[in-house]
C-alpha cells in the first residue's frame, strides 16, 4: 500500500480500473512484464476530457488528462496484480496527443506524465518514452497513453 498512499499524499485518488471498451484485455501479463493497453480520461464511467491540443484545447489542460490516464493505467496494474508495491519499474511510455495542426508540444503534454511517475516511483518512474502527435483519438479524447511496466514474479 506504500504506492497507493504516495498518490494520495501527492493529491491525488486511484479510480476504479474501467472495464475493456472492445476486444482487447486492458493488461497483459508477460513472465514479470505488463502490457497496458492505451488509457484514456475515464473518470466514473464518462470520459473527463475531450478536443484536440491547439488552440481548442491547451497545454494545462491536455496535461491534466494525461495525469489521469496515468493513474488509470495505474488502476489497471492494481487490477492486473492486486498491488502496486510488485511495481519495479515503469519501462516505456507512448503517450498520443490528439493535436491540431502545427501543434508541436506533444513532448510537453507528455511530460506531465512522466513527472507523475517520478513523483511516484523516483527514479524506477523514469521511463522510456514516445510522444507523438495524432489526428483523432477514440471518444474525442485529448490523450491515450500506453505502458509497458516490470512487475514482481
Amino acid at each position: 500500500m506504500r504506492i497507493e498512499n504516495k498518490i494520495r499524499e501527492l493529491g491525488y485518488n486511484l479510480p476504479e480500473s474501467s472495464p475493456a471498451g472492445g476486444i482487447y484485455t486492458p493488461v497483459r501479463r508477460v513472465g514479470n512484464v505488463l502490457y497496458v493497453s492505451g488509457q484514456i480520461p475515464w473518470l466514473n464511467g464518462e470520459v473527463k476530457y475531450t478536443g484536440k491540443v491547439g488552440t481548442e484545447r491547451n497545454i494545462e489542460y491536455a496535461q491534466e488528462a494525461a495525469r489521469l490516464c496515468i493513474l488509470n493505467m495505474l488502476a489497471a496494474i492494481r487490477n492486473a496484480v492486486g498491488d502496486l508495491d510488485k511495481i519495479r519499474q515503469i519501462v516505456k511510455l507512448t503517450v498520443m496527443v490528439s493535436s491540431e495542426p502545427g501543434f508541436d508540444k506533444q513532448h510537453i503534454v507528455a511530460n506531465a506524465a512522466s513527472q507523475l511517475l517520478v513523483n511516484i516511483f523516483g527514479q524506477e518512474g523514469c521511463a522510456a518514452r514516445t510522444a507523438i502527435g495524432v489526428n483523432q483519438l477514440p471518444l474525442n479524447v485529448p490523450v491515450e497513453i500506453e505502458g509497458i511496466v516490470e512487475v514482481e514474479e
